[in-house]
């Protein structure tokens, strides 16, 4: 449909030349005509009044009430009395469009990782959040501000991260970025001009988003194995690494919790090479049947950045986040953050202030918790049910399992046949360096998959989770 613009003369951009000897009436004319042919004005949509148009092209109204009168005539415009000029049907021949891709078939469950519940994000309370923010704030905040984020979220954030994280959070030290990504970007970027040549990372992780950031910031992206008790340190150490990408309270994908001894092991190991530890703290709101894991920026605040986001504990498409530097490395990544993109921006990071003050996202935390462990639960009995000889592994916290298949099943092989019987599940092939498909595992999100799907998913692929015939 054509837009429908709240002025009652919407503008349009039309060029007369005054040095050309064709007459001006023939000019707009011609501009006009080409202006709807080419779909610059859509079937339906209304042009400028004759008097709007004749005062921003400097021209009598008579010539533009010629002008439309002549297109009228020819078929481009059509009037009603009382009504706006619009251009008429038929007139505009449409460009050809691409064929539409194929509609995705409808999944009885879609088991994809790393999304919350994208339904129960609390609207409401953000748009209260939002309101009372836009009422109570100074003009003078409209400006672009400090590059490090807004004084007050960095405030309430350094509180609300000493309370819940244990984090040693200063607000000084506190830059706000728009997720996780940008702001492994900033740190990865102030590392290589410190002199940090290589970055490791966790393996299983994350390896396509590690090894492409770290490519923009000039380094070289080194995995390092991970077992029942978190990162192999001594293996990090043989990197030569100055940096490195960890996920300490909950693991990325394996749920592995980082031991004690490695904790103080991997903070050993930032001190003597001059090295940093870049902290993912990505999920660590949601924990069932553990005591909690502080940060392990509380431990060592000179030696590790943490990054924090709101993606999982809100929706990703906020795009908010911070990192909590150490003192030498918070005012070159404020600079960085400053020349990216001129800071996160402010109306959203008070909201989110607020919200945080207000008690209300310790509420829909709460709330959520109970959501995520009732479709925990139902996973749980679903696999015991549908396929009892698949162990099911990293639920401690967070929002997704890891289904460790038996050893004959091919894992891509699953995939392709869940699929067939539409239902998204995904390997953790993806998730290791070397793209080994063996031993074949499946990580199951859950977030954003209700109770019921949850359930009659794994009921309508457990026997190709089970290997069975």
């Amino acid at each position: 449909m054509p837009p429908e613009w709240s002025s009652s003369s919407p503008e349009l951009l039309l060029a007369l030349d005054r040095t050309s000897r064709r007459p001006l009436l023939a000019q707009l004319e011609a501009a006009l005509r080409e202006a709807i042919r080419t779909g610059r004005l859509a079937v339906g949509e209304a042009v400028p009044s004759s008097r709007g148009l004749a005062r921003s092209l400097g021209v009598s109204r008579g010539l533009v009430q010629e002008c439309y009168a002549q297109l009228q005539a020819e078929g481009y415009l059509v009037t009603r009395p009382g009504a706006a000029t619009r251009v008429a049907v038929g007139a505009v021949v449409p460009p050809a469009r691409p064929t539409a891709p194929a509609v995705k078939p409808r999944l009885v469950a879609d088991f994809r990782w790393g999304v919350p519940d994208l339904g129960s994000f609390p609207m409401q309370d953000w748009l209260r959040s939002t309101r009372e923010a836009s009422r109570t704030m100074p003009t003078a905040l409209l400006d672009y501000g400090d590059p490090r984020g807004s004084a007050r979220l960095r405030e309430v954030l350094a509180g609300y991260l000493r309370r819940v994280r244990s984090a040693a959070a200063e607000p000084e030290h506190t830059v706000v970025c728009n997720g996780y990504a940008q702001g492994l970007q900033l740190v990865l970027h102030v590392l290589a001009d410190r002199g940090v040549r290589k970055v490791a990372f966790e393996d299983p992780g994350s390896p396509t988003t590690l090894r492409a950031t770290a490519a923009a910031a000039g380094l070289d992206a080194v995995p390092v194995p991970v077992d029942g008790h978190g990162l192999d340190v001594d293996a990090l150490a043989a990197t030569g690494a100055r940096a490195v990408v960890v996920t300490p309270a909950h693991h990325w994908p394996t749920g592995v919790v980082l031991a004690p001894e490695r904790r103080l092991a991997l903070l050993g190991w930032a001190s003597r090479h001059d090295g940093f530890v870049i902290e993912d703290d990505y999920d660590a709101e949601f924990r069932y049947d553990r005591e909690p894991v502080g940060a392990l920026q509380g431990l060592a605040p000179d030696r590790v950045v943490s990054i924090g986001t709101v993606s999982k504990s809100l929706a990703p498409a906020l795009r908010l986040g911070w990192l909590l530097c150490p003192p030498g490395l918070a005012e070159p990544v404020a600079r960085r953050k400053h020349t990216s993109d001129r800071g996160t921006p402010t109306l959203d990071q008070l909201a989110l202030a607020e919200l945080i003050e207000s008690g209300r996202f310790d509420r829909h935390l709460r709330r959520m918790r109970v959501v995520y462990a009732t479709r925990r639960s139902a996973l749980l009995d679903a696999m015991a049910e549908h396929a009892p000889n698949v162990a099911v592994t990293g639920l401690a916290a967070g929002f997704h399992a890891v289904a460790e298949l038996p050893d004959h099943l091919d894992e891509q092989a699953v995939v392709t046949a869940a699929r067939r019987r539409s239902v998204g599940v995904y390997g953790m092939a993806r998730c290791r360096a070397a793209g080994d498909a063996a031993p074949p595992r499946l990580v199951l999100g859950f977030g954003d998959v209700g109770e019921r799907a949850v359930r009659e998913g794994i009921a309508t692929i457990g026997d190709l989770l089970a290997g069975r015939p």
